[in-house]
């Protein structure tokens, strides 16, 4: 059986999620080689603008509206694949702390010596969160800004950061840390990661079969594993 390869260019925060999506669905079409490459968001979108040759595209869902409106998508081609919130997470051995309410998560960010947050879609919010509390002038020379591709998960790990905010997905199992929690209902932050069909693909129907088996049920479970919901 002659194979088909499919190149997707993904963010990090489903580079684990798509090592198993793409094993599942080899299962299910075994006639295609599905190729996934996973970098910091911002890059992946830039290189997605730049014109480079992907048959999928696999990011935040307002990166993927903005590439669609660029042209650099098929139009009509989105694909909600999970929903996915963000955790708080400490060095492993450090004090546990409270992050229970909104107050108690703002009072833990005032004492922190170091924050963490990553140059996705959760560390673009987390800036504007502080700024509704009034805290950014206070915390700015403490904050921590993970360079593209590096998981904040990483920073905690090795002590550069005391406090750390990432999508659970991208703390789950990550050595050295310890996952506090969610962030408190008030201030949860979830982000829609979704699939689109790249206009340098000469896969069209492939990616779209692709696609709709990795939104079907069949990955719903896959996807709880990794601490997203499906979408």
């Amino acid at each position: 059986m002659s194979t088909t390869t499919l190149r997707v260019i993904s963010s990090m925060a489903t580079k684990a999620l798509l090592t198993d999506l793409v094993a599942l669905f080899k299962t299910h079409a075994p006639q295609y080689e599905v190729q996934v490459e996973s970098v910091g968001g911002v890059d992946a979108a830039k290189r997605v603008q730049a014109g480079e040759a992907f048959d999928c595209v696999v990011l935040a869902s307002n990166a993927i509206d903005k590439l669609l409106q660029g042209g650099q998508l098929l139009p009509g081609n989105r694909t909600d694949l999970v929903h996915s919130s963000v955790a708080v997470a400490i060095p492993q051995g450090a004090a546990l702390v409270d992050i229970s309410t909104e107050e108690a998560l703002k009072q833990a960010v005032l004492h922190a010596p170091t924050l963490g947050i990553s140059t996705g879609p959760s560390g673009v919010q987390l800036a504007a969160q502080f700024d509704r509390w009034g805290i950014s002038e206070q915390i700015k020379d403490r904050m921590v800004q993970a360079k593209p591709g590096v998981p904040v998960a990483a920073l905690i790990a090795q002590g550069e950061v005391a406090l750390g905010f990432q999508q659970l997905s991208e703390m789950m199992g990550v050595p050295g840390i310890t996952v506090l929690g969610p962030l408190p209902e008030a201030v949860q932050i979830n982000t829609t990661f979704s699939g689109s069909v790249a206009a340098t693909s000469d896969q069209a129907d492939a990616v779209r079969t692709m696609l709709a088996f990795w939104a079907s049920a069949a990955c719903a479970d896959t996807k709880v594993r990794h601490g997203m919901q499906a979408a």
